[in-house]
């Protein structure tokens, strides 16, 4: 949704090249808000590595009677009197995969908002792959990287991403398994049974979703009054209202009509739904993600 002479963004352009120039000049400032945004956070944040079956050496501790011999690291028990273990680490998921909708109603900004929808959904992916790299994470974005490991996991995600002038609109998620984690940042305005269909490959492959959905204030709380003229981003199709504030109410309840739906489908699945509003900060969502991202279920009975 836009009104006509109130949007402060990048106007939309049925010119796909010439938003993605445009996205990829305010890529490098993106990644500065990035990690200020992540230094805010980061005294908080710990990775999802824990003791289990894996590959990598965990730690070593004092051996329990009752677990296997095959556990003991003979080495380092013969330097002392004590026997010890050597234990493994297990890793919550494969991959953390990232992805923002960069749709031309990503572009829209209100008065009332500090930042567009499409830079307050990029800032949330770059400061996500800046965390995620420095815990060692794996990250990708689907249709664009192949699964990476980098400290400099967000510039390496920019870098792939101003290249790209035009990524695909939405991306295949069949590549994405079990266990392995999806964030997806975008306004979900999407009629409710298109998101669902999209997303309900993740759910047969057992993958685990984390919507954030990117709001304007305006858009929520629809503050028009008088005759409006609208403009749809994505087809250029007009409305004009001539009283405005005569629809405010039956939008309201179908614009948290859609939310709630959609929230509570990904609550069944066991994923996790979280609303940023472009006039607050981008932190919050960061915060929720982050327990997200840790927490022990996966899907609605839990990990296997």
């Amino acid at each position: 949704m836009a009104r006509i002479g109130e949007a402060s963004a990048p106007v939309a352009t049925s010119d796909a090249l010439a938003r993605g120039r445009l996205r990829a000049s305010l890529v490098p400032d993106l990644l500065v808000e990035a990690r200020r945004i992540v230094n805010t956070v980061i005294a908080g944040w710990h990775g999802r590595k824990k003791r289990g079956i894996g590959e990598n050496f965990w730690q070593f501790r004092p051996y329990v009677q009752g677990e296997a011999m095959a556990r003991i690291d003979w080495r380092r028990s013969a330097r002392d009197d004590h026997t010890y273990v050597r234990d493994r680490e297990w890793e919550a998921a494969h991959t953390v995969w990232l992805w923002a909708d960069l749709s031309p109603s990503m572009l829209y900004k209100s008065k009332s908002a500090t930042v567009s929808k499409e830079s307050r959904a990029l800032v949330l992916i770059f400061a996500l792959a800046e965390l995620l790299s420095r815990s060692g994470e794996r990250i990708a974005w689907p249709g664009l990287t192949d699964p990476f490991s980098a400290r400099n996991g967000a510039e390496r995600l920019g870098s792939h991403l101003a290249q790209a002038m035009s990524p695909p609109p939405k991306p295949d998620l069949s590549g994405i398994r079990r266990f392995s984690d999806i964030v997806i940042v975008g306004d979900f305005l999407d009629p409710v049974e298109e998101t669902m269909a999209w997303l309900d490959t993740l759910a047969r492959h057992g993958a685990r979703a984390h919507l954030i959905e990117v709001a304007d204030p305006a858009e929520e709380s629809f503050p028009y009054a008088g005759r409006t003229e609208f403009t749809d981003p994505e087809t250029g199709d007009k409305l004009t209202a001539g009283r405005a504030e005569q629809l405010a109410e039956d939008y309201r309840n179908l614009y948290s009509a859609r939310r709630h739906e959609l929230a509570s489908w990904c609550k069944r699945l066991g994923w996790s739904y979280t609303v940023n509003h472009t006039d607050r900060l981008a932190s919050d969502a960061l915060v929720h993600v982050h327990l997200a991202l840790t927490a022990e279920g996966h899907g609605p009975g839990g990990r296997r």
